[in-house]
């Protein structure tokens, strides 16, 4: 807590020392008003003056009012504070989020991340305005309570140092054992979050499958497993205010007991007595607040933690003092390649097995490849080391002749275009999605990029075109569409290297060659122009999509099982021989060139013998 609040409670200074003044001139009234009370007991209602007490009436209602005024001001600076703080922790985390790696992202995961930005910088929060307001007023009450009725009468005053330390042990007994379940909260709340965000992003499945029943039950686990904790740490924090108004009543009785037999000797007076017992209720209800005051902060200080955790993580890929890298000259791109990886190897984690194992290609400029695998056998993450989204663990990988470490992020990523598997889209309009890569681009720029991605039709189809709405995640598409868009708004900006990651699979085999067709048109358009060929990077589970690259990488388990053409590897790579038995048409296979391979068994899958044109067919 303390260093979120030397990280960002420098601009609110000002406010954290005017909020405690305020509530420090407030506590000396309080103070002050129980020998105000013990005066108009005396001098007024035991003399049967009235004037008198209609004087010192007139003074506790201005020193009420002084009181109130500068709560109000200490009000305001809490609310300035803990409001303001709360803005700039959110906003920080954010950013920093932002700026963490696949592998940092994959660390903490999505829901925990949600968890810590909204319900951890709440509780930050309600502890900054906590600490503004109250911080002071109890602790300094009780103590100046305690001073007062010790100056009234020492005898009595030897109650206060009896009930004290008995409502401290209590506090202290009671906090000991709640502590910890307010960190298993936290971590109780982010395992709602996971199942939450599961649930309803996948609703559909869910429904398909008919799993509201299961999914209905592990969500009531879970809540029920955090509210038997909370319910735990409430039977804990339940004992302390019984307990303590226990020890105060006592105390009160005490007082009266002993303040009785002082007054009829003569020693002290009843405003005095009165004054007394308005000290000792003032100084254990001031500690019942601060027993609170410490729950809250105990919350706080967890959820601090969580947050400094995550700002505290440093992104292990940064491009600090990279200088940009200068492209190859539009007609001297031959000898430099456009992707090399070489014995590039990557792990989830130290200790974990190579998701991708010893991988070395080059890829001339302007030339495709494409990768094919089994399901794990770690395509996506191959292509995640292109753009650095993951660093290599050993090994390099390089584009457009400089290794991938030395480039500025931002630079990089412009060259490199990723469309994701997942098609994502974000709330907004066509418009607003396809113009993250350039935000300059022109409707003519957006128009290319859809026809070359094959979603200027359906777009145009739309009454508002360009600007038609986009719900959250796309929703408002079909599969297709929205992976059309995608591939649309990576083509924008005119990137030098296109990775599409399965980005084609809701396509028809019609759009999907219609596609890599265009793709093609355009990398030759660049080369006679007089700028940089168009390199392509195709993550396939179709042999259809990636046969006609120019280079096809074959991957078994994080292995290179085979690199060459779709005839070398066919005569040559069993997996990728395979692969094409179980997806190819027989007359397709028997046309192999130099093809010993037999035909496909009897049963096996094969590619219709024509494709219907109407999309989603």
């Amino acid at each position: 807590m303390i260093e979120l609040l030397r990280r960002f409670g420098g601009k609110f200074r000002r406010y954290m020392v005017i909020g405690p003044a305020c509530k420090l001139i407030e506590v000396i009234f309080d103070l002050l008003t129980p020998l105000v009370i013990a005066q108009m007991i005396d001098k007024g209602i035991g003399a049967h003056d009235v004037n008198a007490v209609v004087h010192y009436g007139m003074l506790l209602g201005a020193m009420a009012v002084i009181g109130i005024s500068f709560t109000l001001v200490c009000q305001k600076m809490a609310a300035l504070t803990s409001q303001g703080m709360g803005t700039d922790i959110r906003g920080a985390l954010y950013q920093h989020i932002n700026k963490l790696s696949y592998a940092e992202l994959d660390r903490f995961g999505t829901p925990s991340l949600i968890t810590r930005i909204t319900n951890d910088v709440n509780q930050v929060q309600l502890a900054v305005a906590l600490g503004v307001r109250m911080l002071i007023r109890w602790p300094f009450l009780a103590v100046g309570s305690m001073c007062a009725a010790l100056a009234i009468d020492l005898k009595l005053g030897m109650i206060f140092l009896i009930c004290t330390p008995a409502i401290g042990l209590v506090f202290w007994f009671v906090m000991a054992r709640c502590i910890p379940y307010y960190r298993q909260l936290q971590a109780k709340l982010d395992r709602i979050a996971l199942i939450c965000r599961e649930g309803l992003s996948g609703a559909r499945v869910v429904r398909a499958f008919v799993r509201e029943d299961h999914e209905r039950e592990r969500f009531a686990q879970a809540a029920d497993d955090q509210a038997n904790t909370a319910i735990a740490v409430g039977k804990l924090s339940s004992i302390l205010n019984p307990v303590t108004f226990l020890v105060m009543n006592l105390g009160v009785c005490a007082i009266l007991w002993v303040g009785g037999i002082q007054v009829n000797v003569g020693e002290l007076t009843q405003g005095q007595v009165m004054a007394f017992v308005n000290y000792m209720t003032q100084t254990l209800t001031s500690i019942v607040y601060v027993a609170n005051l410490v729950v809250v902060f105990t919350k706080a200080s967890a959820s601090a933690s969580r947050i400094n955790e995550v700002l505290n993580c440093e992104p292990s890929i940064t491009d600090e003092n990279n200088e940009p890298v200068a492209l190859p000259e539009p007609g001297n791109v031959a000898p430099v390649p456009a992707l090399s990886l070489s014995h590039a190897s990557f792990s989830f984690g130290a200790g974990a097995a190579n998701a991708v194992s010893n991988v070395t290609l080059e890829l001339p400029m302007g030339k495709t490849l494409g990768i094919i695998g089994g399901t794990g056998s770690g395509k996506s993450t191959l292509v995640s080391l292109i753009p650095r989204l993951y660093d290599a663990s050993t090994g390099s990988v390089s584009v457009m002749g400089a290794d991938v470490r030395t480039w500025p992020l931002d630079q990089l990523r412009r060259v490199v275009a990723t469309v994701p598997q997942r098609a994502s889209l974000v709330s907004g309009t066509i418009r607003s999605n396809l113009t993250w890569r350039d935000e300059a681009a022109t409707d003519e720029d957006l128009w290319a990029a859809l026809d070359m991605a094959q979603a200027s039709e359906f777009v145009r189809n739309k009454p508002q075109g360009l600007d038609t709405p986009v719900e959250a995640g796309g929703k408002n598409f079909s599969g297709g569409q929205r992976q059309r868009l995608t591939i649309a708004r990576a083509l924008v900006g005119s990137p030098q290297i296109l990775i599409m990651d399965d980005s084609a699979s809701a396509l028809d085999f019609k759009t999907d060659a219609a596609l890599r067709h265009a793709i093609r048109e355009r990398s030759m358009r660049g080369a006679t122009e007089g700028g940089l060929p168009l390199t392509t990077v195709i993550v396939s589970q179709r042999v259809s999509t990636v046969r006609d690259a120019d280079m096809i990488c074959v991957l078994d388990h994080g292995s290179v099982a085979g690199l060459g053409t779709h005839d070398e590897l066919y005569a040559t790579c069993q997996l990728y021989r395979e692969i094409c038995q179980s997806q190819l048409r027989r007359e397709e296979l028997e046309g192999q060139q130099g093809s010993t391979a037999p035909a496909p068994a009897p049963g096996a899958p094969t590619v219709p013998t024509s494709v219907c044109a109407k999309e989603g067919c």
